[in-house]
């Protein structure tokens, strides 16, 4: 089997531009991205709700890099779960999360290792595009 890439360079590039037209202040947050990946799937996945409500543009580039990350699994045959959810909206929370602790063992440490370079390349183009 020859490795594949994925693209997860243009896939971050892509998703740090996105996040500099809409608010330069969200560049920052590839940084808490890239450390909130050693707690696991369910808590980087939750982070975007956290902060739907009072930081919706930082929220925006959460969701959107958690949704590059599934595309890219769906791509390498590994599903991960997606259920949009409201941060108020608890049950479905809780389902969600549940779902994401019931993919399986090794699935999860190939996600994670994806994740880890994904946000390591979102942090290199951040340090590009980031002006001081």
């Amino acid at each position: 089997m020859a490795w594949k890439t994925y693209d997860l360079d243009r896939i971050a590039q892509r998703l740090v531009l996105h996040a500099k037209e809409r608010d330069k202040d969200s560049l920052g947050q590839a940084f808490k991205m890239r450390t909130t990946v050693a707690y696991g799937l369910e808590r980087f996945w939750g982070e975007h709700l956290r902060l739907q409500d009072k930081e919706p543009k930082k929220a925006q580039y959460w969701k959107e890099t958690w949704e590059q990350l599934v595309a890219v699994m769906t791509r390498a045959g590994v599903n991960i779960p997606n259920d949009s959810v409201k941060a108020e909206d608890t049950k479905a929370v809780r389902a969600m999360a549940e779902k994401l602790w019931k993919v399986d063992m090794q699935d999860q440490r190939v996600a994670m290792a994806v994740l880890t370079q994904l946000c390591d390349c979102l942090v290199w183009w951040t340090q590009r595009y980031k002006k001081k």
